[in-house]
């Protein structure tokens, strides 16, 4: 990967595969100006939509594809998997909460604001994904079906490679007196994940911890969490609940996209 482009921090089990490309791009390193500064990939904000598509396409040559080629999807906090063809892209993004391939040449791409983004690859299958993993997602079962996903275009779960990326940290993300009852009731060991808050009737929720246990429930071979707390690190990293704790009427997304070369 080029390093003359915009800041992103990568995976170390990721980066030794030499037929994959990936990032978790900071907020750094594009030309969006304002509470979008600089690096917002979003067309779904109130940006700029030229300065979103510069955005993008910096990013597409850090990964080394043609920006057409850069893939996200309309996420709607769901399970669906939209799979990429040899045939092409939509006209339309897709709605769905995750995306796979084994066609080279592609960047799969998922947008988040305090999310988890999770990229993957079966290096020896030529199979990669990237998944939005919010809680409602990761609750539901996006990890599952993303691997599925994979495993139907000839990934092996043992043999995929999992990073999760920068997200609303395991310290920082406080919920309310019900958050937890319906991960507890689906397992009573996902307790583990919730501690007290400061706040009287709170918990801290641990999104990456938990998201973590899914991925080794599925049996993947290698998962990673490559760090970076979105809402306390504001130069960072954009965040949803930080522009709404300051009052703001928008937000910036940052990008994290995964590539098979050929």
């Amino acid at each position: 990967m080029p390093h003359d482009l915009p800041e992103h921090l990568q995976s170390e089990a990721l980066a030794s595969i030499s037929n994959v490309a990936h990032g978790f791009f900071t907020r750094h390193g594009g030309v969006s100006t304002g509470i979008y500064a600089s690096l917002n990939c979003g067309f779904g904000s109130s940006d700029e939509p030229q300065n979103v598509a510069e955005n993008r396409t910096r990013i597409s040559r850090a990964l080394e594809v043609e920006p057409k080629r850069l893939t996200t999807v309309h996420q709607v906090h769901g399970t669906n998997v939209h799979v990429v063809r040899e045939h092409g892209m939509a006209a339309q993004p897709e709605r769905a909460d995750a995306v796979a391939t084994n066609v080279p040449g592609y960047a799969l791409g998922i947008l988040t604001a305090d999310c988890a983004p999770v990229l993957l690859a079966d290096p020896d299958a030529g199979v990669a994904a990237a998944a939005h993993a919010g809680w409602r997602g990761a609750l539901d079962g996006i990890i599952g079906a993303t691997i599925s996903a994979m495993s139907d275009l000839g990934a092996s779960p043992t043999a995929t490679i999992a990073s999760i990326g920068p997200c609303i940290g395991s310290a920082t993300y406080e919920v309310g007196p019900e958050f937890p009852n319906p991960f507890v009731e689906r397992d009573p060991e996902n307790s583990r994940f919730f501690w007290n808050a400061p706040r009287s009737d709170h918990f801290i929720f641990d999104l990456p911890g938990f998201v973590a246990a899914t991925l080794d429930a599925a049996g993947v071979g290698v998962v990673e969490h490559v760090g970076g707390d979105t809402l306390s690190e504001e130069n960072r990293f954009f965040s949803y609940r930080r522009a709404c704790h300051k009052g703001e009427t928008d937000y910036g997304r940052q990008l994290s996209a995964i590539a098979l070369s050929y």
